[in-house]
Formats: structure tokens, sequence, C-alpha cells
């Protein structure tokens, strides 16, 4: 992978379904969950965290250790935009799309499936 990386400047494709199903809830965002830093990701965040949601997040922008990731994953789930949250390794969207069922009071049951 480091010879990969080295060559073109991007993380290899091919590991995206790896990395959106490491655990049942996946929240691709930028910065970190104590850290937020955009306001959209703070949202994701910030539902997650008042339903009880045992999720783990990605920081899209450390480049150190998610090299390329930011694109490869814009391509992989044809989502142009972070954040990107997946469920059983779905797409379920973005902060729009969870604030939405959040306020719509559907994802009580959504995240126990």
């Amino acid at each position: 992978m480091q010879e990969h990386i080295a060559a073109t400047g991007k993380v290899p494709p091919g590991n995206e379904s790896g990395n959106t199903t490491r655990n049942k809830v996946v929240a691709f965002i930028k910065g970190s969950r104590t850290a937020p830093l955009c306001g959209f990701s703070q949202r994701v965040v910030s539902i997650l965290e008042s339903q009880g949601v045992d999720y783990e997040s990605v920081d899209v922008l450390y480049e150190d250790y998610t090299f390329g990731l930011r694109e490869t994953l814009k391509k992989y789930s044809n989502w142009p935009s972070f954040p990107q949250i997946f469920v059983n390794g779905e797409l379920m969207g973005g902060c729009d799309i969870l604030t939405s069922k959040h306020e719509k009071g559907e994802l009580a049951g959504f995240f126990k499936q």
C-alpha cells in the first residue's frame, strides 16, 4: 500500500467496503467526534450521541492516516460531500438526511436494525 501511495499519491482502491463496515455505524466526518471541524460534522456527532448510537468515526481530513480516502470514498459512495454515514455497510446519507430522520423521530428504530 505504501508503494502505491508513494507512486500515485492516493490510497489504493478496493478496501472501501472494509472501511464502511468496521462497525455497524461508521461516520466519515471532518475532524473527530470530540472535535468536529465543520458544522455539518458537529450536527452528525450531536445527533448520533443524543441517540446513544455506538458508532465509529473516521476523520477524512487526517491525511497522514487516511491519505486519498476522501476522493476514493466519494467515488465509492457516489456522494459528493462529507459527512457520510454508513449503516451496516450501506450509505445512509449525509447531515441533511440524518437531520431529517432525527426530526421525524425515525432514528430510534433505524439504528437498532
